[in-house]
């Protein structure tokens, strides 16, 4: 009957997770080896890569989960060698020990500490040389330290706490191509080459303690052969037994393909995927082996998965992180050229079920390496999940680090003992004493928030020939808490500026405007002049105009001032947040130059720029100026200090351009771009070590426009959208991981040329609105108000309004910036006097009672039931004692009766039906007396048929007839 017996697992499917999730803006290599050129445990993922200077990319895996439906991915460090790696492998029990091998015949051991940290020095233990490139690295499953090489037609085994090799196997007769350690760690397996390359392959099993252990070893082989008749290559599948090479106890043939396929095994559960390389996609073929008991058997294929992404490798991630209440039973990573895409095998049940997820392997050694050399054959315990509901960070603590630091300290596992669960594993004394932060992780308090349009009667509609192509570079109009400035599709680069205190529809014929004489590049408004507007033109020139207060009474042809120096056409324009009159700007001559706006003349610049500059951003304190360029990296300038960059580190990819700006206090620079696949992606770099790359990034969407970001220092909000869009994208960042945290989006129907956002003193603050900007569409201006609702609205939100800056007040002069002094704005409450905070609010107690629980628990017999369902029924039915409407009629005497005799004879009695004049059909067609309707109803059914064909009724008075 195991022929018949089905798999539990034969209804899983293959699901590729989202994009969101994918780990992207990568560059992997695949070197001409036989291994999967990708690793991973439950904090990191190692990968080959051919970036510039790196062999061996790693990124942390431990913070890559999931928060507020996103996946954030960490920013990866390189690994440099000295040649061509060719395999690596994680030791199973220390998650920060990562053994490589190359093409220079050593192996070398790596301790991987923090993102922080370099590696491109001297490795932690080095072993070898070997007699030629090494192939095949594995450690030990059961001992702490125990290592196997396989380079050429050499296999050793590495002790690598005592930098020795403990055995070498007898030389093989061809070039080793893979290694498997039996699961208890007795015995070890190697698979080489014989004759021509890839045409067959041969098992050998090496024995390392005892003859008798070499009993029972059952060993899955994956090879192809070669059908002479159709010149190519069929994919089979054998399961052997050590005992008995002569033939094979199970085989299952796949495909055709002259690629080899890839085995990923889980032994707990006898899963196994076989990965291959496709020219046009990666194909896994998911089966399960029954290994435990005889008669060993390979069952067809449960699943196949078809991507797009051609497969560099294949990994599986460890057991410990799979979602269990979602019945993941198995995740693999796909290593493609551009990304890592999780791969997550689910069977479709509701709920955990202990019979998919048996106990698997812990992490804690079974022994030594001396005691296992020595003869110890310990096994590795089983690892419980605890409570599966727990995010990876509670499953998984990170290691100290201290007494790893250096490069002489031991390179073995922690402790070779369980350790126990307390604070410092993530672990708490009961589920219910957690909070949901601390399962779910940090959320927003502007989650909640919600964007809504403002009155139709606050638009300013009927706008006409707006240019709609200003530079990417451009935010396409700029505005204050008075006026707006839009540039026109009018020859010699004419701007419109609207009052937003005049809403309503404009005229159809035009109005004044500004002559700026040259096509607009960028334009922005003075934050300390509310009448001064600064205009950069693509003839290098950036000319200031004076707005008369009201608005523009008549065409403005001449400006106030005009700063010359730049070569090139101007791409952006930023005045200085905290300085009268100081104004910096970018230029296609790749240089930042710093205006005295009062003096009209040039005072500072800075260079090292190697291309176009798509971006320049103030920092908080106006001490530094940050500048994202087309080369691909992210630079920090101090300008009063040196010309040349404090900070220079790598930035977004590609020439689609990018955008800058100062987020939490001055402390990291968000940068919006685009990665190597095209889709918009953010980048968060702490602002005092660009060079260490991007702390967190997460791609967002697909999208031609570069996400523009608007960044509230007060809340911490940030608001994210492109010029045609029609979503808005807000979070809240935080200077800490996850660093996002995700808000309701704002969408609109239709979509938009560009936002901005006033300042924070226009917000009603009575409503809770945290933020409000104008809207630029094709014919309006549209206020849009951002809101949090929240109950209590008669009190004021200090939680969510802190002391905001006196914008509209310098803090210090520009001769006084100049010369190196530093000012800070003075801080202003936006509680109204008439308004109570909500943290001093009296606390109100509910008065409403509530019913006890007892009362709706209490057990009913049937025959309350029954009472209970009649008397409902008597009271929807009325009273049952009333009288019937026929009792209320009054009878007649005998002599009152009338006999007729009808035209035609009738057997028995009929009754017709009634006609519309209210008279029985049968006596007004043969007897033609015309009754009443009121009276003829009284006399319903008091008509009749004598057996002599007579038709009888009720005689009726003279007056009724």
């Amino acid at each position: 009957m195991n022929r018949f017996r089905a798999s539990k697992f034969r209804h899983a499917e293959a699901r590729v997770a989202r994009r969101e999730a994918w780990v992207g803006d990568i560059r992997a290599a695949s070197p001409a080896a036989s291994g999967n050129h990708i690793k991973a445990n439950c904090r990191w993922i190692a990968f080959n890569t051919d970036s510039a200077g790196e062999l061996l990319g790693i990124k942390a895996w431990a913070l890559h989960f999931r928060r507020q439906g996103k996946l954030f991915k960490c920013t990866p460090f390189p690994l440099f060698r000295s040649d061509v790696l060719t395999d690596f492998d994680f030791s199973p029990f220390d998650e920060q020990l990562l053994a490589t091998g190359s093409n220079d015949a050593l192996v070398k051991v790596w301790r991987l500490l923090d993102s922080s940290r370099d590696l491109s020095s001297s490795p932690h233990v080095g072993l070898g040389p070997e007699e030629g490139p090494l192939h095949v690295l594995l450690f030990h499953p059961t001992a702490d330290g125990i290592l196997a090489s396989a380079a050429q037609k050499t296999v050793k085994v590495w002790d690598v706490q005592q930098q020795q090799s403990l055995a070498e196997l007898e030389r093989h007769s061809d070039q080793v191509q893979g290694l498997a350690w039996k699961p208890d760690g007795s015995l070890l397996g190697t698979s080489c080459k014989v004759g021509c390359a890839g045409a067959w392959a041969c098992l050998r099993a090496r024995e390392q303690l005892a003859p008798s252990s070499l009993m029972g070893v059952i060993i899955l082989i994956l090879w192809a052969y070669l059908l002479p008749v159709f010149q190519m290559r069929e994919r089979e599948l054998r399961l052997w037994d050590t005992r008995r090479f002569s033939s094979p106890l199970a085989s299952v043939t796949l495909d055709a393909s002259p690629r080899a396929l890839m085995p990923v095994f889980d032994p707990s559960t006898g899963l196994l995927i076989l990965a291959g390389k496709l020219p046009l996609g990666y194909s896994s073929h998911f089966l399960q082996c029954s290994l435990s008991h005889p008669p060993f058997s390979i069952s067809c294929p449960v699943n196949q998965c078809l991507m797009e992404a051609k497969s560099q490798g294949v990994a599986q991630v460890p057991k410990l992180t799979l979602d269990v209440m979602a019945c993941e039973v198995l995740r693999v990573l796909q290593l493609t050229d551009c990304a890592i895409v999780p791969v997550t095998y689910s069977v479709p049940r509701k709920e955990f079920h202990q019979d998919l997820f048996p106990d698997c392997l812990g992490n804690v050694p079974a022994t030594s390496a001396a005691a296992w050399w020595a003869g110890d054959s310990s096994q590795v315990g089983p690892s419980h999940r605890g409570h599966p509901w727990l995010p990876l960070r509670h499953l998984f603590p990170l290691q100290a680090a201290s007494s790893l630091s250096s490069p002489t300290s031991s390179l073995t596992s922690p402790s070779s003992t369980v350790p126990s669960l307390s604070l410092t594993s993530g672990f708490v004394s009961s589920p219910s004493q957690r909070s949901l932060q601390s399962i779910l992780g940090p959320s927003s308090s502007f989650r909640h928030i919600q964007g809504t349009v403002l009155h139709r009667s606050t638009h300013i509609t009927n706008l006409r020939s707006l240019n709609l192509t200003t530079p990417g570079e451009c935010d396409g109009f700029c505005a204050n808490r008075q006026r707006i400035a839009v540039p026109l599709l009018s020859a010699g680069g004419q701007v419109a500026v609207l009052e937003l205190c005049k809403p309503g529809r404009l005229p159809d014929t035009s109005g004044p405007t500004i002559q700026n004489g040259a096509s607009v590049a960028d334009l922005c408004w003075d934050p300390f002049d509310l009448q001064r507007l600064a205009i950069g033109g693509e003839d290098a020139a950036i000319r200031l105009w004076q707005v008369e207060s009201g608005g523009l009474k008549e065409t403005l042809v001449e400006p106030e001032v005009v700063l010359r120096g730049h070569t090139e056409k101007i791409y952006s324009i930023r005045f200085h947040p905290l300085a009268n009159a100081i104004l910096a700007s970018s230029s296609y001559d790749m240089t930042v130059r710093i205006w005295d706006v009062r003096m009209g003349r040039q005072a500072l610049e800075v260079e090292g720029h190697r291309d176009q500059i798509f971006s320049l951003a103030w920092s908080p304190d106006g001490r530094r100026i940050a500048t994202v360029s087309k080369d691909g990296n992210t630079r920090v300038y101090e300008p009063r200090k040196a010309s040349q960059p404090l900070q220079e580190g790598p930035g977004p990819e590609g020439s689609r351009g990018a955008r800058v700006i100062w987020v939490c206090s001055g402390k990291y620079l968000l940068v919006s771009g685009f990665d190597s696949r095209g889709e918009r992606r953010l980048s968060l770099h702490s602002a005092d070590s660009l060079a260490a790359g991007p702390v967190v990034t997460s791609s967002l969407d697909a999208s031609p426009s570069i996400l523009i970001p608007f960044y509230d220092k007060d809340t911490g909000l940030l608001f994210l959208t492109g010029k045609g869009d029609t979503r808005m994208y807000i979070y809240e960042v935080i200077p800490e991981a996850p660093f996002f945290l995700e808000c309701n989006s704002f969408l609109s129907s239709d979509p938009h040329k560009g936002f901005q956002f006033l300042p924070k003193t226009e917000c009603d603050v009575r409503e809770v609105e945290v933020a409000r900007a104008v809207c630029l569409r094709q014919t309006s201006i549209e206020p849009v108000a951002f809101r949090v609702p929240r109950v209590k609205k008669e009190f004021f939100q200090d939680d969510l309004y802190p002391a905001t800056d006196i914008w509209w007040e310098p803090a210090l002069s520009a001769p006084a910036w100049l010369g190196g002094s530093d000012g800070q704005q003075r801080k202003l409450s936006l509680q109204p006097k008439d308004m109570t905070s909500v943290s001093e609010a009296p606390k109100s107690i509910s008065s409403r009672k509530s019913t006890p629980s007892s009362t709706f628990l209490e057990e009913k017999s049937d025959e309350q039931k029954k009472e209970e369902l009649l008397s409902a029924m008597v009271a929807k039915l009325g009273n049952r004692d009333d009288p019937l409407p026929q009792d209320s009629f009054e009878g007649v005497d005998e002599d009152e009766w009338v006999r007729c005799l009808p035209r035609v004879q009738a057997p028995f009695c009929t009754y017709s039906p009634w006609g519309k004049e209210g008279f029985c059909s049968q006596v007004g067609k043969h007897c033609g007396w015309m009754l009443r309707a009121n009276t003829w109803k009284a006399l319903l059914g008091m008509v009749c048929h004598t057996p002599s064909g007579e038709l009888v009724y009720k005689g009726l008075a003279e007056s009724d007839r």
